[in-house]
């Protein structure tokens, strides 16, 4: 995850995404009674949600990473491909489309109450797309590919991925040196020869492969016989919550993932091949971009409906999972004030305190600890190194703001460590606006800088004998 987060700082990638659109709608309602006509739930409609549904999950998914993503599809000349079209230019995902007249464009229905799927009803062609669509796709793809760094097909079975498109696309895609991953579907994965690699889940890949998978031996067979039939760089099965399993070097590593309540796998699949293209594309390893998908189906899975998963949601479902890296809580302006806004829509209570914790000793941990409860998240704003020596001296500091900040995110107390270079934290208060303030109370009497800020200010008071000032005179006295 890590290597993930420090590439998607500095660059975007670009994903070219081809497959089957579709508008996943949601009726959602409560079931009180049963239908006095027949044995069937009533369920009293209170909201309706429409979102991207097919391939349209995976560009949601890649947008949501911060990809920058056109998708090439066939729609119908109809409503929905209307409304497919007003949603795509809504996200802000490019799009080259081809309408094929008398074509029906899928629209999936569900029916919710209390958070469970009562129904599904679809509308929608199935058939293959018209020999003139796949050569208008294919010329668009041709035109489009050197502009992108990775390739997705998302396969819904809905008959826009041909054989023959199919076939074109890997083939021109390998001659460009781009790698192509897939999302299948069907019994015969040999339409996707050439492929980089399948996102299968267990049942898709037991299917394919004629292999019922019911321990290791059978999984590395299975793994095997997709690869060598398949032609694939890489072969891996996700395993729902058990995680995805790779085959390295002619043995099976698992990358487990430790999910937490599921409450809907509706599109986990999409989000598995969006996070995958998203790291592979940014230069990651497969073993890097593996991890990176667990951690974003671990989100989905958590959420009702098609969803998707931001960096932000991922590094903090990691860090709830207690995997996360020292250097993931240490963050820059820009990050922070994002961080914070979506805190507030998550109504988390933001504390938020600043010094120089030039040598971390029991007072601060006590100080920053007592800081912390007083609610749900506590950022830090850690003077930087030129700060420190205008406030304490040319002496000080004693270690590296680097060190400083890392030592600091270690701290459980501590959740988002934030280098400031002014003398005072005044323009990082203004970005985080956390409803608390906190400051030692030695500041009792005295302006709290920022106070105007806060929805409430707090002095703590710091454990007695203890100080960086005290503790640098001892170490003086021993030399």
């Amino acid at each position: 995850m890590q290597t993930v987060q420090n590439l998607a700082l500095k660059n975007q990638p670009k994903i070219l995404v081809i497959g089957d659109l579709m508008i996943d709608e949601y009726l959602w309602g409560n079931c009180e009674r049963i239908s006095p006509e027949a044995p069937v739930q009533i369920v009293d409609i209170k909201k309706e949600t429409t979102v991207l549904g097919g391939a349209g999950n995976v560009i949601s998914n890649l947008i949501a990473l911060g990809s920058n993503v056109e998708v090439l599809s066939v729609i119908g000349d109809d409503e929905v491909g209307l409304l497919v079209k007003a949603m795509l230019t809504k996200q802000g995902a490019k799009a080259s489309l081809v309408e094929q007249k008398g074509r029906k464009t899928s629209r999936k229905t569900r029916l919710m109450a209390s958070h469970s799927q009562v129904v599904r009803y679809d509308k929608e062609s199935k058939n293959n797309i018209s020999v003139q669509s796949v050569k208008s796709l294919y010329e668009k793809f041709q035109e489009k590919i050197n502009s992108y760094d990775i390739v997705l097909l998302s396969d819904y079975n809905k008959g826009v991925l041909t054989s023959e498109l199919l076939e074109k696309v890997i083939t021109y895609a390998n001659k460009k040196g781009k790698k192509v991953l897939v999302d299948p579907k069907g019994s015969d994965f040999t339409k996707y020869k050439g492929a980089y690699l399948l996102t299968p889940n267990k049942k898709e890949a037991e299917f394919a492969s004629s292999i019922k998978i019911e321990n290791e031996t059978d999984l590395k067979d299975a793994l095997t016989k997709l690869k060598n039939e398949v032609s694939l760089a890489v072969s891996v099965i996700t395993l729902s919550e058990n995680g995805i399993a790779i085959l390295e070097d002619d043995k099976v590593n698992v990358k487990p993932t430790v999910a937490r309540e599921v409450y809907d796998v509706t599109g986990a699949g999409d989000t598995v091949l969006a996070s995958l293209g998203f790291a592979l594309s940014l230069g990651c390893d497969i073993s890097t971009s593996v991890e990176f998908a667990n951690l974003a189906a671990g989100v989905v899975v958590g959420k009702i409906g098609s969803a998707t998963a931001s960096l932000d949601e991922i590094e903090e479902y990691q860090a709830s999972l207690h995997k996360s890296s020292i250097e993931l809580h240490i963050k820059s302006f820009e990050q922070i004030e994002k961080i914070s806004t979506r805190l507030k829509k998550q109504n988390k209570k933001v504390v938020f305190t600043n010094g120089c914790f030039d040598i971390l000793h029991k007072g601060h941990v006590s100080y920053l600890n007592t800081a912390k409860s007083f609610g749900d998240v506590l950022i830090l704003g850690l003077n930087s190194d030129a700060s420190v020596k205008r406030l304490k001296g040319e002496n000080r500091p004693i270690n590296t703001q680097d060190d400083r900040a890392y030592i600091l995110s270690a701290l459980e107390c501590v959740d988002y460590v934030v280098i400031f270079d002014e003398d005072t934290p005044y323009e990082l208060i203004k970005l985080v606006q956390p409803d608390i303030l906190v400051k030692g109370a030695d500041y009792e009497g005295k302006e709290v800088v920022g106070s105007d800020i806060a929805k409430q200010t707090k002095l703590v008071t710091f454990v007695d004998g203890k100080s960086t000032t005290k503790t640098i005179e001892k170490i003086q006295k021993v030399n």
